[in-house]
């Protein structure tokens, strides 16, 4: 069965090409969300099997808030995508729980591994 994943990335541009990497790969995208708000709204309509997220979104809250709120509410893995990782980033980041982060730019191989792993950590996923 294809895992669906939700793509969180204020860049369009950006969004667009982990998207089209993500479906060369293999894997269904669920959509795409570029505020807190939005992700929440696709996650409630269908939850995906993950969720990558973008640790600085423009406006409103950043990445780790929406991390922090899958984590209580809906338990669905997710994995951070940045090109941040200064110590309070990754601070705030690694507090939320993720299955897994990874530094932009990113291999394929690189994101097919993270995404395996953090299914793996679901059961009967």
């Amino acid at each position: 069965m294809t895992k669906s994943i939700l793509v969180v990335e204020d860049d369009p541009v950006i969004s667009q090409l982990i998207s089209w990497r993500l479906k060369k790969l293999g894997y269904e995208v669920k959509g795409t969300a570029q505020t807190v708000e939005e992700a929440i709204s696709r996650i409630r309509s269908g939850a995906p099997d993950l969720v990558l997220i973008d640790i600085i979104l423009a406006g409103g809250d950043d990445g780790t808030a929406l991390g922090s709120q899958i984590r209580r509410e809906y338990d669905i893995p997710f994995i951070y995508l940045t090109a941040h990782s200064d110590d309070e980033t990754l601070s705030r980041a690694i507090d939320t729980g993720p299955s897994g982060f990874l530094l932009k730019p990113f291999k394929d191989e690189e994101l097919k591994v993270a995404i395996e792993v953090a299914l793996k950590q679901v059961p009967d996923a």
